[in-house]
């Protein structure tokens, strides 16, 4: 007999259609009202995570804080700071975490390098523009060799150093030799007259001590050959030169009042021997920022005989030049003369092809200043006196005027710079 075949569902065939409409109600409208029937706490977590958003059960230590500008501080820095800490603050280490407790949003140095940083640190304070006395390349002064005499102390010297600067000058051109000698010990003069240096009286350190001091001031030093090849009757070496006939014919006036006596570089023994100073001095003192030569390397026209020497002096002032330059590449060769016109035409100084470095022009003659400025423009600079020092605003204020060298003729260089930097002040 078959078995009785089970009927398949779940009998829902048979409850009366309207009774489930009345559950589906009931049902919609509780669902819709857990919220004041409180439903939600009686439910376990597992359950009421699926009920609607406002009726989920809030978790007790998760209220949030009230909203503060300090809170969202550090989410901005992820998109307009780079990690790179600025130059114009203070190295410190930024951390990605906290930040700096006298940093707000509103104030906080922007890690981007600002225009203008709104940092506290006092910035360093801008370098003043420079004036146009300072802006010429060299501010020179002449010393003549006669300032190291009396055994001058290395204070003396590095002071006397100090001082000029604070004056505004920026160079010193101090004589190294003059006369025939020089004014430190020289084997080459040892060897060729038997005595190793002008008879006055100096520390034998004393270059030395106003070269380093210089430097440390950021000034230069440029030695400078007085007298260059002329001697008077007081020079040590006069006999000498007489005797060994190194001499030209005749007394060189070209000055007043003072006779000169110019040594002939044409003789091979005359010219071997400024050859062998310069070499020697520039080995000795390789620090030197220069050396410079005067009007006195030339031969006055009106000496006797008419000889056109130009050639010859020309010859010798390369040569030496290039022995210079062979031990001492650095150092730069000038000269401090007559202009080109006059320098060839009375004093067989054809220096426009000597293969200077650097030429100033000498405007001594204070009648011809207009004519010497025309000149002095061309070249590296102009020299004056201390009777000049009225032009002095005019040349600082041509910017076509390089460099102003002052000459004391009166002697007394400490006095000639102190009114040299009066006259400055006044006029700024």
């Amino acid at each position: 007999m078959p078995n009785k075949k089970e009927n398949p569902g779940c009998g829902c065939a048979n409850i009366p259609i309207s009774f489930l409409v009345v559950l589906l109600g009931l049902g919609y409208w509780g669902f819709t009202n857990l919220a004041r029937l409180n439903i939600g706490k009686l439910l376990p977590e597992s359950v009421s995570k699926f009920l609607p958003i406002n009726q989920q059960q809030p978790a007790p230590n998760f209220t949030p804080a009230p909203q503060h500008p300090v809170a969202v501080a550090n989410d901005a820095p992820r998109q307009v700071m780079p990690t790179e800490t600025p130059k114009t603050k203070p190295q410190t280490s930024p951390s990605p975490v906290t930040p700096a407790p006298s940093t707000s949003p509103q104030t906080e140095t922007p890690k981007t390098k600002p225009e203008a940083s709104p940092s506290p640190v006092t910035p360093a304070p801008s370098a003043s523009p420079k004036t146009p006395w300072e802006q010429k390349q060299i501010r020179g002064i002449y010393l003549s060799r006669y300032q190291v005499t009396n055994n001058a102390s290395e204070q003396t010297i590095r002071e006397r150093v100090r001082y000029y600067r604070k004056q505004g000058i920026n160079t010193i051109i101090h004589g190294v030799w003059g006369n025939g000698c020089t004014m430190y010990n020289s084997e080459v003069m040892q060897q060729t007259f038997g005595f190793k240096s002008c008879p006055n009286q100096f520390q034998e350190q004393w270059l030395d001590w106003l070269i380093d001091e210089a430097h440390k001031q950021g000034m230069q030093v440029h030695a400078y050959f007085e007298k260059g090849i002329k001697i008077d009757k007081n020079s040590p070496i006069f006999d000498t030169a007489i005797a060994k006939k190194w001499v030209v014919p005749g007394v060189d006036r070209t000055y007043p009042g003072i006779e000169h006596y110019v040594l002939d570089v044409e003789i091979p023994e005359v010219a071997d021997l400024f050859k062998k100073i310069s070499v020697e001095f520039v080995k000795k003192y390789p620090k030197i920022d220069a050396v410079q030569w005067d009007d006195y390397l030339g031969y006055h026209a009106e000496l006797p005989g008419k000889v056109d020497r130009t050639t010859h002096l020309t010859n010798f002032v390369q040569q030496m030049r290039a022995d210079i330059k062979k031990v001492n590449p650095r150092v730069s060769f000038d000269l401090c003369h007559h202009n080109p016109y006059w320098g060839k035409r009375y004093f067989a100084a054809d220096w426009a092809n000597w293969n200077v470095d650097r030429a100033f022009i000498q405007i001594y003659n204070d009648a011809n200043f207009k004519q010497e400025l025309e000149y002095a423009i061309n070249y590296h600079g102009v020299a004056i006196s201390d009777q000049q020092l009225n032009r002095l605003p005019e040349l600082i204020g041509n910017p076509k005027i390089q460099s102003i060298l002052v000459f004391p003729s009166d002697g007394k260089p400490e006095q000639t710079a102190a009114a040299v930097k009066k006259l400055i002040s006044s006029n700024n």
